[in-house]
This record gives C-alpha cells, structure tokens and sequence, in this order.
C-alpha cells in the first residue's frame, strides 16, 4: 500500500508540474499585431479583400507551425487586423493613424498608389532624425505599384514587382516573336496614379526602347462605363498592339466595347494589376488573348498550396494579394532575426527593430523563388508572361528559364 501511495503521489507531482509547464508556456505566449490597410470598398474593393484573406492564411500557417519566437525566448501568435481606406487619399492618412495609435508593429498597404504617395509622406523621411516629426511605423506594401514609391521615407517598404523590368522584358520578347507588328497604341485610366504611372512612363517608354512606334492613346476615368469615343480613337489608329493601362472594370468595359466596334489588333497588352480572376470574370471571352507581366501564377508546389489556402478564406490569389503572403512571412523572418518583444510597452521599440531589419534585407524568399531588395527599399521580383486563354490565365513565358 506504501509503495502504492508513493507511485500515486509521484503521478500527481509529474501532472501538477506539466501544467504548471503548460501553465507557464501559454502565460509566455504574446499577440503579434499586424495590420493591413486597403480598398474593400469601390472600385477595387476586390484587391483589399483578397489581401486581407492572403495575410489571415499565412498567418494561420505560421501560427500552427508554431507562430514566431520573439526576443526572449516567448513565443508569439499573429493576429491580423485590416481597414478599409477606400482607396481615398485622405482616408488612408487617417487609417495610418489609427493604426500607429494602437498595437501594430507594421502596417501592410495599402492598396492604391494615390494612397502610399501621401501616406508615405508623413512619414519621419530619414530614420532617426531628430528634428522629423514624421510618423514611425514601417509600412510595407503589397499592391501600389506605381514607380519609385519606397524612396519617399526610410520606414516605406514595398514587396511589388518592378514593372520597367517587367513590361521591357514583354516588349523585348514580343518584338522577337511577332516581327510583323510594328505600331502600338495605348489605353489609359487617366484619373488612377498606378495606371497613368504605367502607361506613359513604363508601357509607352519601354515599347519604343523595344523599336515600336506609338501611335497616341485614348483616356478614360475609373469610373466610367462608356468608352465608345476612345474606342472609335483606337480604331482609327490601326495600330498592331493595342497596350490597356487599366484595372479590371475598365479594362472589361474597353475590350467588350472593342469587341463590338470590330478592333482587333494583332496583339493585346494588359496591366499588371488585370492579371486577375475579376477580369477573368467580367470579360473572359473578350480579355482571350490578352498578355500580361505577372510576378505571381501558381506554377510550383508552394505556390499551388499557398493559392488553395487564400481561397479558404474566400479570397483570390494574384500578384498582389500573393505579395501579402510573402510579406508575412518576411516579417516572421525579421522579427525573429532582430529580436522583437511584442510587449504592451515595447511597441514602438519593436517597429524600430522591424524597419532595422527590413532596412537589411538584401534578398527574400517569394513563392516564384527569391527576391532581391534594393537600396531604395524596393522589391526586384521574378516574374513570368501570363495569358488570357479559354477563360483562364496560363503561362506564356517564363524568362527566368
């Protein structure tokens, strides 16, 4: 009976210190606030939501991998917040704000680049400057892609592709494979900074560098639903290419309104941003054809995965929401590396840590394979040649082979 007892009291010793090991591992555990901002409503709205739906997936993974180990050997879970900006100047100023007030380590945005132009801007422009009053928070963002953002303030990170890069290699390609087109012709979103930004300094400059003359371009705003005018401009034109510098509304309303004035170009060239499921949606049998720079398509194992995981929570992976993936993995990276607390009154201690360490990062793993990062805090990305074909977006070249 003694030995009995003893074995049960040894039993209840072991129980009682594995839950008070238990006990003391989950009083250890802390919250990581990341917070994303974007457009989920207008026009664009779809962009935020599936960057919002990219950042809660690969939180989740990284949280049931076991979340992040932070400085002091706690652990740490990733909660992820998102606002809406409405892709509005002055909201994203605002929603900046709220954000620096609370718990966020980072902020992820936002969507639009007519919002980071102004949100960058106050921002402390040199880190450490003393007679800078400017916002400390590192913003890094997964979608405005308009040229040379980052190079605004030292706390403005960006994980977009590099579209001069991009659209200089298409053309270059293009004209070695379809010799008999000579002449392009552009259509631009005139009112939204990215599209006007990608024509006339990235699409129009690079084609001609490519040998193509330019034969104009037709305007048209985000919101408009009629494009008969610019359409009947394009015609005239006769041009072998015709270059759409637009999202996926307008782009949709232009290519079915080509569709019924008759203009086929020989070649068609869309926006970056358009490489999406939403222009698949709206005009998949107008937009056959259409060739596209991407830097994301689901063409290996983790990217597959890493795309079925953003639609279990119901949103689409693209070349933007899948850079909010890779931006969150990158901040496990940093965070681990430079130490981060993750404490009540570390909070602006920890941002300073995180902009040190993306400040230091000269490459990062991307789903396509690795990304190197410049000295302006920019992303040059690996990237392939999409193409709008039977209602699906499929790989036309991958120059990185």
């Amino acid at each position: 009976m003694g030995g009995s007892k003893a074995k049960g009291s040894l039993a209840g010793a072991v129980a009682l210190a594995a839950a008070l090991a238990a006990a003391g591992a989950a009083a250890q555990e802390r919250t990581v606030v990341i917070t994303g901002f974007g457009a989920k409503s207008g026009v664009v709205r779809s962009f935020g939501v599936n960057s919002e739906a990219a950042l809660l997936a690969a939180a989740e993974q990284i949280n049931k991998a076991g979340g992040v180990k932070l400085g002091d050997g706690a652990r740490g879970r990733i909660q992820v917040e998102f606002l809406d900006d409405r892709c509005n100047a002055e909201e994203g100023i605002s929603v900046l704000r709220r954000i620096a007030s609370g718990p966020a380590i980072v902020a992820v945005g936002p969507t639009c680049s007519n919002v980071a132009e102004p949100v960058f801007s106050i921002l402390q422009k040199k880190a450490g400057d003393a007679g800078d009053t400017g916002m400390q928070i590192p913003v890094f963002t997964d979608v405005a892609i308009k040229v040379g953002l980052a190079k605004i303030s030292e706390w403005a990170f960006r994980n977009v592709p590099s579209e001069p890069a991009m659209y200089e290699a298409l053309f270059a390609w293009l004209k070695t494979r379809h010799p008999e087109a000579k002449t392009i012709y552009g259509g631009v979103e005139e009112d939204f900074a990215h599209s006007r930004a990608t024509w006339y300094l990235v699409m129009k400059e690079k084609s001609k560098t490519a040998g193509y003359d330019v034969r104009g371009e037709s305007k048209w705003l985000l919101a408009d639903t009629n494009f008969s005018t610019q359409v009947r401009e394009m015609r005239n034109a006769s041009a072998d290419i015709v270059a759409i510098s637009a999202h996926p509304f307008t782009t949709c309303g232009v290519l079915k309104e080509m569709q019924r004035q008759g203009v086929r170009p020989k070649l068609l060239v869309g926006l970056t941003s358009s490489s999406s499921l939403e222009t698949l949606e709206g005009c998949a049998k107008q937009a056959e054809g259409v060739m596209i720079p991407t830097s994301f398509a689901p063409i290996n194992p983790q990217a597959k995965a890493a795309a079925e995981s953003v639609a279990r929570h119901k949103g689409n992976a693209d070349l933007h929401s899948m850079a909010a993936w890779e931006i969150a993995f990158i901040l496990k990276q940093v965070i681990e590396a430079e130490g981060v607390l993750a404490k009540p009154d570390t909070v602006q201690a920890d941002r300073n840590r995180i902009r040190q360490g993306l400040a230091k990062l000269k490459e990062t793993d991307g789903l396509l394979g690795k990304s190197k990062r410049t000295e302006d805090r920019e992303a040059v990305k690996p990237f392939l040649f999409v193409q709008a074909r039977s209602g699906a977006w499929t790989v036309l070249h991958d120059p990185n082979r």
